[in-house]
């Protein structure tokens, strides 16, 4: 590459890589906080063009720099995964939360190498078994009993896991919902193929607010992340181009870069 002032700093020796039998999308680490003195658990979602796909959980030894399979840590999954994301929290307070998106929003308990078992499904059609299909969610790290979905259906939908409810479900935009993030507490973020970035607060349902449009009518908005050290700044990402937009939720509509 020409010109390039980027550097690679990895080496062989400190590199570890992992092979699937099958092409990957999704992926999640687990927290360290939530298993002392245990080796961090990475969950891998397949993506296979059928309906029969996999999550596979390995473990990966940062002293030995290497990852273990195990054989009893591997579930069929219906449809790729869409997003898996472990819990921010140990709500099992022995075991991991692991949850995944696709047709519906469903959560696992990994049972230290022994197995991997379902606990909730969680599907708000309430007139027929089948739903939009789910193309992300998040997991709300400050009140990890709270996880909000976006669907292609155009809405946002925010979930008790505890519960096994819907707490709310707002229509978020106009077209499809490709990403949400949380910010505060009750307050989260989403983007769409509408081209726009919107912010939700759930003590006021009954407004958004559009911070960020894209700069080309109706060129949708893929991926959003919210700055957990400063909440005035999110970045997004737009179909078709290589720029990151990072922008100040204070500013509606001007990037900061």
């Amino acid at each position: 590459m020409e010109n390039s002032t980027q550097e690679s700093h990895l080496r062989s020796e400190n590199t570890v890589t992992y092979e699937s039998p099958y092409p990957l999308y999704a992926m999640a680490i687990s927290s360290t906080a939530s298993r002392p003195n245990q080796c961090q658990r990475i969950a891998l979602g397949s993506f296979i063009e059928d309906y029969n796909n996999r999550i596979d959980i390995v473990s990966f030894d940062s002293e030995t720099l290497s990852i273990k399979t195990h054989q009893n840590l591997s579930v069929e999954h219906p449809y790729p995964p869409t997003k898996l994301m472990f819990s921010p929290s140990s709500l099992h307070k022995s075991n991991d939360l692991l949850a995944s998106s696709g047709d519906y929003l469903r959560l696992w308990e990994v049972r230290d190498s022994a197995s991997v078992e379902p606990v909730l499904v969680l599907n708000n059609s309430k007139t027929s078994e089948f739903c939009a299909p789910l193309t992300s969610f998040d997991w709300n790290d400050i009140e990890p009993k709270r996880i909000g979905t976006c669907s292609i259906d155009t809405t946002c939908t925010i979930w008790d896991i505890e519960k096994g409810a819907v707490e709310t479900q707002l229509i978020a935009h106009d077209k499809e919902v490709h990403d949400i993030a949380w910010g505060e507490a009750r307050v989260f973020a989403s983007v769409s193929a509408d081209g726009s970035v919107r912010i939700f607060d759930l003590r006021d349902k009954e407004h958004s607010t559009i911070i960020y449009e894209s700069p080309r009518p109706d060129t949708p908005l893929l991926r959003l992340a919210w700055n957990k050290q400063d909440l005035r700044y999110m970045a997004t990402i737009l179909m078709d181009s290589n720029k990151i937009v990072i922008l100040d939720i204070r500013v509606s509509n001007s990037p900061c870069c």
